[in-house]
């Protein structure tokens, strides 16, 4: 069988919306480009892209869940390239947000993390 398909969203639970949309556009230039509302109010979700690509974050809030979430070792992440070469500018402005969570310069990559304590690898542009 000959299966075509593409990336369509990955999807993360979040504590407080507001703060989830205020981080991701702040610190990776990500767009809300649409939204579903329950009827009763039971969840919101919120889909992010970046200016180019057609790859979709899911955010979603659910509203019987008040408490954090546990992400227990954090393996799973997500990874987003550079499209330009200003990697050492983008680590700086991460920085200075106090977002960056690890770092390994040897691999030229580092951490990010959300306000619910997920994981974004930054890499650099390819050449």
């Amino acid at each position: 069988m000959d299966i075509k398909c593409h990336f369509d969203h990955y999807n993360i639970n979040v504590a407080n919306l507001e703060r989830s949309l205020e981080f991701y556009k702040k610190a990776l230039n990500l767009h809300k480009t649409g939204e579903i509302v329950h009827p009763d109010g039971n969840f919101i979700i919120n889909y992010l892209a970046a200016p180019e690509g057609d790859f979709r974050l899911e955010l979603t809030w659910l509203r019987d869940h008040p408490q954090e979430y546990e992400l227990g070792e954090n393996e799973t992440h997500l990874a987003l390239r550079l499209d330009t070469d200003n990697y050492e500018e983008v680590h700086d402005y991460h920085k200075e947000l106090g977002v960056i969570c690890y770092e390994n310069p040897e691999m030229g990559i580092y951490f990010i993390h959300d306000p619910d304590d997920y994981w974004i690898e930054i890499l650099r542009c390819k050449k």
